[in-house]
């Protein structure tokens, strides 16, 4: 075991590094948090690696006379040290145990001489002014204390990284995994969760790059997992890690590129600038990934990572906090996302992506997932919200989305719809929305098998996205694929048993392989996990129908009439019943009611519906939307998949 005598004050053990001195952890070049007085006991446990360190030496050296909680505070202070090192008592890799005695630091601690690092002024700094070298004054004064080792460290990578082979590493897929805020405010993780959103947004406008959408990477914020086993479930070739740091109106983003399974480091900086200049510090993040695993950029793309815009500060911080309301994807969240990006806009009225934010938010709030507004009042303000976002600026991915979103759902302007989705999806092929949402508009227009390849390219760059898998189950049952659809659906359960969604997907699919009483129970379990959704009701209803249980259908059909508002476009879900009732000109008076409240047409598609196909009057009603007629499902189609 070697001794860990260092001069300087820096020693290095597995990926971690210490600054005795400066009072510092670091794993692969990016600071760890750990309080004063457990890193005063790992400072202990390092001058002798290998031998025992008493309770009673900690005691006398750290505690003094002191004998108040000091079992409570030397215990709290050792979990403090496993939890950043990711080490366990029961399986102990850097700290151990040693019973009713004291502990035993287990690994090599190796001096890092002088030598091992760049000089620090062949780090750069990128700003307003663009790069250069950093100011000659102390590196650890100010708000910025703690960043020197960080910054020499990431100079020391790059210095090495331009030594080693000129090999292009194959690299085409990554996963940016949350940036970890070091403000030690929770309150404060917006903003890194925004910094997080941004750099898969401008790494998702390369074509030639396939980058995990925020859905699946936000499940590991937080989380203690081994790169490659995160890399594995995502199905990646490397990650990015990094930190954010903000201090009054100053940020800095220090991020590293890992490849995996190898856990070999590509590269790693550290960029630094005014909050206004926070895109372009992203931008600068997003090109130099770009060049470093050298994937081939088109005029566009080159264009779009070397633009360079400032933001209101103020507008930028309320625009954050409406993102991460949004992306909680609840009825409350949504609320409070509307009013942030309207707080936004008031600050900055030429702010566009607060505008598409606030499109994306009335959008979901007037569709049936939510229903918090009516199609009527949610859509036109959501697609005013997005005209004008595109107004201000036509390159805006997700504000061609949600315009493309509004045509679909509630203008039923379909060949408009189709231009604004292929606009979006040019502008950003990795935006994981505009291929969940064109694919829904695909097979409404009756190009089932398109439709279903981009919800497979959607889960591709979403794989833990509950609702683009519990729509690709959807999407199977419509084109009558039964038990592949049952199959998706159970995926999707294993992902979150909890996912009323993906219940009521499995008990369509169940319904249409004729298994009544499982797709009965599939449904209650919807709506007993949603808490009363009228679609899921619908179909339980439907269920009970086609199954003899005619008097419990009626009862809920019963009940949604007279839940039924003149604004209201669930009519479809209530002529679905009566479809199941065999009561044909019921449904057809329901759904002419759903059609006159501007309803989703999308229900239309589903195989209960399949008994109207060949009625005259159903033909109409797909005439008038605008929908291609389909023709009957034959014995044979509608056999396929039992």
């Amino acid at each position: 075991m070697q001794r860990a005598h260092d001069p300087s004050g820096r020693l290095r053990f597995g990926v971690f590094e210490v600054d005795l001195r400066a009072g510092e952890l670091t794993k692969r070049g990016l600071r760890i948090r750990l309080q004063e007085q457990p890193f005063q006991v790992l400072a202990m446990l390092l001058e002798k690696p290998g031998e025992l360190v008493t309770r009673e030496e900690l005691q006398k050296k750290l505690w003094g006379q002191t004998v108040v909680d000091f079992d409570h505070g030397l215990n709290k202070a050792i979990n403090k040290i496993r939890e950043a090192l990711g080490d366990s008592a029961e399986n102990p890799r850097f700290v151990e145990t040693v019973a009713r005695r004291g502990y035993r630091f287990l690994a090599d601690a190796t001096p890092i001489d002088d030598e091992d690092l760049v000089p620090a002024s062949e780090s750069h700094r990128i700003g307003l002014t663009g790069v250069g070298p950093p100011p000659k004054r102390a590196r650890r004064t100010g708000a910025w204390i703690g960043f020197g080792l960080a910054l020499a460290l990431a100079a020391s990578l790059s210095w090495i990284l331009h030594t080693r082979s000129q090999s292009s590493p194959r690299i085409r897929s990554l996963a940016v995994l949350p940036l970890e805020s070091l403000s030690g405010d929770a309150s404060q993780d917006y903003f890194a969760d925004g910094m997080t959103d941004a750099l898969i947004a401008d790494l998702g406008q390369i074509s030639a790059l396939r980058v995990i959408s925020r859905t699946s990477v936000m499940t590991y914020k937080r989380v203690r997992k081994p790169l490659p086993e995160i890399a594995r479930e995502l199905n990646v070739d490397a990650v990015v890690e990094g930190t954010v740091m903000r201090s009054g109106e100053r940020v800095r983003i220090t991020a590293q590129l890992i490849q995996v399974p190898d856990e070999k480091h590509l590269w790693a900086h550290s960029y630094e600038g005014d909050l206004q200049d926070t895109l372009a510090l992203q931008n600068n993040v997003a090109r130099a990934i770009a060049g470093e695993i050298r994937v081939t950029l088109n005029p566009q793309e080159e264009a779009a990572l070397k633009e360079s815009k400032t933001v209101n500060t103020e507008a930028y911080e309320a625009y954050l906090k409406g993102r991460y309301f949004w992306n909680k994807r609840t009825g409350e969240g949504l609320k409070k996302a509307v009013d942030y990006f309207d707080r936004a806009i008031a600050t900055d009225p030429a702010f566009a992506r607060a505008y598409s934010g606030l499109a994306d938010s009335y959008a979901l709030m007037g569709d049936w997932e939510y229903g918090i507004l009516s199609p009527r009042d949610a859509f036109p303000r959501a697609k005013a919200a997005a005209t004008k976002a595109l107004a201000l600026d036509d390159k805006l991915s997700e504000a061609h989305t949600s315009l493309a979103f509004i045509l679909d759902l509630y203008e039923w302007g379909w060949a408009s719809a189709e231009k604004e989705y292929q606009r979006a999806l040019a502008l950003n092929p990795g935006y994981a929305t505009a291929h969940h949402w064109y694919a829904w508009h695909l097979i409404v227009m009756g190009r089932n098998g398109e439709g279903i390849a981009e919800l497979t390219k959607a889960e591709s760059l979403d794989p833990l996205s509950l609702i683009i898998s519990a729509d690709l189950a959807d999407a199977l049952c419509i084109a009558h694929r039964y038990d592949e659809s049952v199959e998706q659906s159970q995926k999707t359960i294993v992902m979150d048993p909890y996912f009323a969604v993906a219940h009521y997907q499995l008990g369509q699919a169940l319904e249409r392989k004729r298994k009544h009483d499982e797709a009965i129970a599939e449904f209650r379990r919807a709506i007993e996990l949603s808490g009363g959704n009228t679609t899921f009701e619908s179909n339980l209803a439907n269920a009970y129908a086609v199954s003899g249980r005619k008097e419990e259908a009626m009862k809920i059909v019963k009940d949604l009439e007279s839940r039924q508002s003149r604004d209201s476009s669930t009519g479809s879900n209530i002529a679905l019943i009566y479809v199941g009732l065999g009561d044909n000109a019921r449904a057809m008076i329901w759904l002419n009611k759903a059609y006159q409240a501007r309803f989703n047409p999308s229900i239309l598609l589903r195989p209960v519906f399949d008994p109207l196909r060949s009625d005259p009057r159903f033909q109409d009603l797909l005439s008038r939307i605008g929908l291609p007629s389909r023709d009957p499902v034959t014995k044979q189609t509608a056999q396929a998949g039992k």
